[in-house]
């Protein structure tokens, strides 16, 4: 039995004193008598969660040391790292960046070859490109997957996912050529969501162009340079 159990036993049972009942049960008597006592909390301790949650919303993608320092420029104390970890661990703070899996290849996904080289693009409707980024949010962050006509920059249509499967970038591709048409080519990094049969079937009926790079995050410039990041 857990000392716990055994600690209930002690105090259910009536029939022998409290001294035999600990040595039998193997309890020390201070274990017995001993009550939790309730700390008040700490107003400095509350007021520096309070400072990291509001840095976190600001800079999502910052870790403990950038936190750290962030937060030592605005008190008139000095808090060290693991202090700073061990509140974003109870608070449940992590950096939020862009991870190297948007692009992951899909195992036995076709691999389509880049048709842009050298390519020059003078007209609307000549090249449609694809692309997916993260949006941070107060609790986490969400997948964000835009569609633009690569002559106009204009966004032609675009998804939020809280997961990366295929069904919203799917839903997106079908969308921007309904609304404005097909384009000659298409073009995408090689994550498995481009490259899902799904995604691929679309623009295959449709007569489209497929083309592929190695690296994409073309949308976090995009975001970055419009509007000042997301």
């Amino acid at each position: 039995m857990s000392k716990e159990e055994r600690r209930a036993m002690i105090n259910e049972d009536q029939t022998l004193s409290k001294t035999t009942k600990c040595d039998l049960f193997e309890i020390s008597r201070s274990t017995l008598y001993y009550k939790l006592k309730r700390s008040e909390p700490d107003v400095q301790e509350l007021a520096l969660c309070r400072l990291l949650d509001e840095l976190h919303i600001k800079y999502p993608w910052m870790g403990s040391r950038s936190l750290r320092d962030q937060v030592n420029r605005r008190i008139d104390y000095t808090v060290n790292r693991k202090r700073i970890q061990r509140l974003m661990e109870l608070m449940c703070i992590n950096a939020i960046y862009r991870k190297p899996n948007t692009s992951k290849r899909g195992k036995g996904h076709k691999i389509y070859p880049y048709l842009l080289r050298n390519l020059t693009i003078d007209h609307p409707n000549q090249v449609y490109a694809a692309d997916i980024t993260f949006i941070p949010m107060p609790m986490g962050f969400v997948y964000l997957m835009a569609i633009t006509d690569w002559y106009s920059r204009k966004v032609l249509s675009w998804r939020i996912s809280i997961s990366m499967e295929s069904d919203f970038c799917v839903e997106a591709l079908k969308e921007a050529i309904d609304r404005y048409g097909k384009p000659e080519i298409f073009n995408t990094d090689q994550g498995s969501q481009f490259t899902s049969d799904d995604f691929i079937s679309v623009l295959k009926d449709a007569q489209i162009k497929i083309s592929m790079n190695g690296k994409g995050r073309w949308l976090d410039r995009y975001l970055l340079r419009d509007y000042g990041g997301v």
